[in-house]
């Protein structure tokens, strides 16, 4: 089969069209030849050389998402027939991924793809929505009148975490550093928009939360934002992050008996262990999106053969939502 691997760590143009051999589904695993995939953070920190603990064997090929078609099925496989369109997180950490014509992952890794959207935006679902959805429903219990500040609302996590948010009932507030990423977090379910870059948190903090703080504030950036969270969050109250690599000074913590929760969603994956628990969060997910609270948005498509040009503007920076790429 065709893959774009890496054969060392590298900026974008580390990548090469290659040809490997085609994957075959062990007990309890899936083959799904790939429809789409899409890039997170993870995908470009691994390619960097930042992750190699997440990285598969080289020659890798990456990426953690994909969309497409069961096309085999392994031994003790329950719920899963060929030609079934799945969504799902099989790859990237330790295991080859999804830039590729086939890729092989456990069968608690996948679900069945949403019928309400196209099968390639469902690709640009799994990392994002069930680390939004274990953000705001395991990390926190947000929920019905609850006040919840979103950093990012228009990124993949944050445009995700306004719609779920929204969907629990949750007052929100989402903050986006240009106008355009702003009118996105409000078209999807923010009901104030803050531009962090002209307003600091205690003004924005004072403005948009009713009493001493944000009851939930949900943070998908980190470094100097899980640190302004602190500040934003009111006394006991949440903190919810993806990011805990930084240096932070906790004193808040302690001084308003805070609650802090830090979700790796590809655990699973990497322990080997547990996988059934992302399949049951992506089943989760594909409701929420047939019953029309949540969808993604997607700034551009790109060829597997772009890939280093979607990886370039990843790191850039200068997109809302999600960048996904179609197997051609």
């Amino acid at each position: 089969m065709t893959a774009h691997v890496i054969e060392e760590y590298g900026d974008p143009d580390v990548f090469t069209e290659t040809t490997v051999a085609t994957p075959e589904p062990g007990p309890e695993e899936l083959r799904v030849e790939v429809a789409a995939t899409s890039l997170n953070p993870v995908d470009y920190k691994i390619r960097r050389g930042d992750l190699p603990d997440f990285a598969p064997p080289f020659p890798a090929t990456l990426h953690c998402d994909v969309a497409g078609v069961v096309d085999a099925v392994g031994e003790d496989v329950e719920g899963f027939e060929v030609g079934d369109e799945v969504y799902g997180m099989p790859g990237g950490a330790g295991r080859q991924g999804a830039l590729a014509d086939y890729v092989v992952g456990h069968a608690g890794t996948f679900a069945p793809a949403p019928d309400a959207i196209p099968l390639e935006d469902a690709a640009a679902l799994p990392v994002v929505a069930t680390t939004a959805l274990e953000m705001l429903t395991d990390k926190a219990d947000a929920g019905e009148g609850d006040e919840v500040l979103v950093y990012g609302g228009a990124g993949g996590v944050g445009h995700v975490g306004v719609q779920l948010a929204d969907d629990l009932g949750a007052d929100v507030t989402a903050t986006g550093s240009t106008a355009e990423k702003r009118a996105l977090a409000a078209d999807l379910g923010a009901d104030a928009t803050v531009d962090y870059t002209t307003s600091d948190v205690e003004a924005y903090t004072a403005e948009h939360a009713s009493g001493d703080g944000f009851d939930v504030v949900f943070d998908p950036v980190g470094d100097d934002h899980l640190q302004t969270a602190f500040d934003a969050v009111r006394p006991f109250g949440t903190v919810v992050t993806t990011e805990s690599s930084s240096t932070q000074d906790l004193s808040a913590m302690h001084a308003n008996s805070l609650s802090l929760g830090v979700v790796l969603v590809i655990l699973p994956v990497l322990r080997g262990e547990g996988q059934a628990r992302i399949g049951e969060e992506l089943r989760e997910i594909a409701s929420l999106v047939d019953d029309g609270a949540v969808e993604p948005v997607v700034s551009e498509y790109y060829a597997f053969d772009e890939v280093a040009d979607a990886h370039r503007r990843g790191e850039a920076g200068d997109f809302r939502g999600k960048l996904v790429l179609t197997r051609e």
